[in-house]
């Protein structure tokens, strides 16, 4: 008796089973091309519907196993390899990351669209990422409307959470000039200032030469966040442009791509830096404006003093 509802890997009288290799290839090309459902058909001599659903079992499985192998939270030792690797660059003591946004294009939903309608005047969900000095992805938060601040999906997210509890980072205090500090990642203007998250002073046009100096490490420090979207981008372009899956899927398509982009670069895998792109991706990459209230300025100042005399 045949079955009424064949799948993937089911052998009927009208057709074989899409091999294994085949289903990955599919899925694979699908999130590195961006290509529309009906292209990829043609290109592998698939229906639209086995597309999808190559689509959607692969991230799936990627989701279960891959996603959890590749993003994690670095362990004691590898937090202290992260924040000498970071020193040992850029002269930050303690920093173990930069923590940044960026929006990944999405065709507009059919409920509440207009959440997803962002400040560029198209529609998106937010990718949030924390790095380390490589650009590895080692926290993401994803999936929330494209309308959302960086700020709000900052505290939507398991981050402060976890640092209320304790339990965002081991303890391993330094005495930066007369403060102790522990570590702490990078942020933009966007986010607030804590003492394990640490941003620029906001540009008042009367910053001394030592905050234009503390800018300045700063910024060149947070450059590895915007790298990284860039290659994640590049490698993956169905986050580059409008994927016409429904939100759902384009958020496991979101963290799938991220750990394949954790795992690509950690087996030093060649990436062309000749992919530019467009204006509208450029600008999504940008922080956003508007500054939430500051609670820790000791942290900061005793950094900037501390880097400012190692300069000197």
């Amino acid at each position: 008796m045949l079955s009424t509802t064949p799948g993937l890997r089911q052998h009927t009288t009208f057709r074989h089973c899409v091999p294994l290799k085949k289903r990955v290839a599919i899925a694979l090309w699908k999130l590195a091309t961006g290509s529309e459902y009906r292209s990829v058909g043609h290109i592998f001599g698939v229906s639209i519907t086995t597309v999808c659903r190559c689509v959607q079992k692969f991230c799936v499985a990627a989701e279960t196993v891959l996603v959890p192998e590749q993003i994690r939270f670095p362990d004691e030792d590898h937090f202290r390899e992260i924040a000498m690797y970071i020193e040992n660059r850029w002269g930050l003591p303690q920093c173990v990351g930069a923590i940044d946004g960026c929006h990944i294009p999405i065709i507009a939903p059919q409920h509440y669209h207009t959440d997803y309608f962002n400040r560029k005047g198209w529609h998106s969900i937010i990718l949030q990422a924390v790095v380390d000095g490589k650009g590895i992805f080692w926290n993401l938060f994803a999936g929330l409307s494209g309308n959302s601040h960086d700020a709000r999906v900052f505290r939507l997210s398991a981050l402060p959470e976890l640092a209320s509890r304790g339990n965002l980072f081991p303890p391993h205090i330094r005495n930066n000039g007369k403060v102790a500090t522990g570590y702490y990642i990078l942020g933009d203007s966007a986010y607030p200032l804590l003492d394990w998250l640490l941003k620029p002073f906001p540009n008042t046009g009367r910053l001394t030469s030592e905050q234009q100096f503390f800018n300045k490490k700063i910024c060149g420090a947070r450059v590895v966040v915007k790298n990284a979207f860039g290659r994640l981008k590049g490698r993956w372009h169905c986050l580059l442009k409008r994927n016409d899956c429904d939100v759902e899927l384009v958020k496991s398509m979101v963290l799938t791509c991220c750990a394949l982009h954790n795992l690509f670069e950690n087996h030093g895998e060649s990436f062309e830096t000749s992919l530019d792109l467009p204006d509208a991706e450029v600008a999504a990459l940008q922080p956003v404006q508007g500054v939430p209230r500051d609670l820790d300025e000791g942290t900061r100042e005793a950094l900037m003093k501390y880097l400012v005399n190692s300069n000197n």
